[in-house]
């Protein structure tokens, strides 16, 4: 037998984890598009409109909005996007993604959603940002 007694014990358990995951189903639906913007994006920045009803429709950013920059290496956030529903979701998609981890790879990429609610994708390879070592006795 249930004890409901317990359920408002349980609730606030279940619904942060719920929370973190409100755009997951959104990005997914993205990820092909992103996708094809992210191999395209090794030769030039790429941009693209997001539709903000299927963002409002899965949650409420409220004045907060949908604006985030995740940046990655090697297909790993290298800033913190703790703060941003919107961006943690977004990882998640493409880290699920075996074709998209595969084109992070070896990679710097800058996805950026503005007030604009256009996404901007800018990619580099890692190689670029590596410092030159001097050789020792020069």
């Amino acid at each position: 037998m249930i004890n409901y007694s317990l359920l408002p014990l349980l609730k606030p358990t279940f619904i942060p984890h719920m929370e973190q995951r409100t755009y997951l189903q959104t990005w997914k639906k993205y990820l092909p598009v992103i996708r094809l913007h992210l191999k395209r994006s090794l030769n030039e920045d790429q941009s693209f409109k997001l539709n903000i009803t299927d963002f409002e429709s899965a949650g409420d950013r409220g004045k907060s909005g949908y604006t985030f920059n995740l940046q990655m290496e090697n297909g790993k956030p290298i800033n913190n996007i703790s703060g941003s529903a919107v961006a943690r979701d977004l990882y998640e998609a493409l880290k699920a993604d075996e074709a998209t981890k595969a084109i992070l790879q070896g990679k710097s990429v800058k996805i950026s959603v503005g007030k604009s609610f256009i996404l901007n994708i800018k990619t580099t390879h890692i190689a670029t940002y590596k410092p030159e070592v001097a050789e020792i006795g020069e």
